[in-house]
């Protein structure tokens, strides 16, 4: 079985693992793949056009079989205590530009008038889609909104943004050349506070990550960089410190993602060995793009 199979399917697992010790009982499951569940294997078929619906998700449950729990006006759902494998699959046909645009679209009108979190968008003054080149090789992920990304309605424009944009700079490409997106597309709420973040809960994650899911199936990035704890807990479901995770490559079906410091961690710690890890980082995630690389740049925040 190849290295990348394990890798995805770890990952996954993980993810399951994390829902579960969150208290997440069940996960849904469409309709059609519950039917597709009953089907045998086949290899897949090439796709000529995309649908902007989510990438497939093939789930392999464990003897004896999960008893289904479908009520009236839910989806249809597997106790997540019952999966014991589980396979996504990410199309791998290059998308034609008119459908990948079209369903680009579409994704970012939903997300514009998306109410899920009632909380979330009573308080809201803009919703927060994405930022950047959606053929981008490079893909960020970070948290959710603060205050001037959610009056602006985009991500990474305050003080962390700004640091965030040196450093993309810094290994020679420019703003626009990547795609830069949270987990959350919301502010989350700070009821009675009048400055300052929250971190979003699991429920909000799991109500809005579909969309970044979504996201990352159009892009199609060749690197995804998750900045910061939370983006690397909404992404593989890992909820194991950014210090540990920090530096080590991880797979997001099949994707490299590089974890990182956020750069408002940088911002609270100036010194320079914590800016030095994160332009390590950075240069794994240069080299995997096969982006030249200077003497200068491999210098950059080492003591003379």
């Amino acid at each position: 079985m190849p290295s990348a199979y394990d890798e995805l399917l770890d990952a996954t697992i993980q993810h399951l693992e994390g829902l579960k010790s969150r208290g997440v009982r069940h996960v849904s499951v469409a309709t059609e793949t519950l039917q597709a569940l009953a089907q045998p294997a086949r290899a897949a078929a090439p796709a000529s056009r995309f649908s902007s619906a989510p990438a497939p998700v093939v789930l392999r449950a464990s003897q004896p079989e999960p008893r289904i729990v479908k009520p009236a006006d839910s989806p249809p759902v597997i106790p997540t205590s019952a999966v014991s494998k589980a396979e996504v699959t990410v199309p791998a046909t290059p998308l034609d530009p008119q459908v990948k645009a079209a369903a680009f679209a579409s994704l970012r009108e939903r997300a514009l008038v998306c109410k899920k979190c009632e909380h979330l968008a009573s308080s809201r003054k803009n919703v927060v889609f994405g930022v950047g080149n959606p053929d981008a090789e490079l893909m960020f992920v970070g948290e959710a909104p603060g205050a001037d990304e959610d009056e602006q309605g985009e991500p990474f424009v305050g003080r962390a943004g700004e640091l965030l944009t040196k450093i993309i700079q810094a290994t020679g490409l420019k703003r626009s050349d990547v795609y830069i997106a949270n987990i959350l597309k919301c502010r989350p709420d700070t009821p009675g506070q009048s400055a300052g973040n929250r971190k979003p809960t699991p429920e909000e994650m799991a109500t809005c990550i579909p969309f970044l899911h979504e996201q990352i199936d159009l892009i199609r990035p060749k690197v995804l960089v998750a900045l910061g704890a939370t983006a690397v807990e909404g992404l593989l479901g890992k909820t194991v410190g950014i210090t540990k995770l920090r530096g080590n490559w991880q797979k997001y079906r099949g994707i490299p993602l590089m974890p990182t410091y956020h750069p408002a961690y940088l911002l609270r710690n100036q010194a320079m060995s914590e800016k030095r890890k994160v332009w390590e980082d950075m240069l794994a995630v240069m080299e995997t793009l096969a982006m030249p690389i200077s003497d200068k740049q491999r210098n950059y925040f080492l003591r003379s």
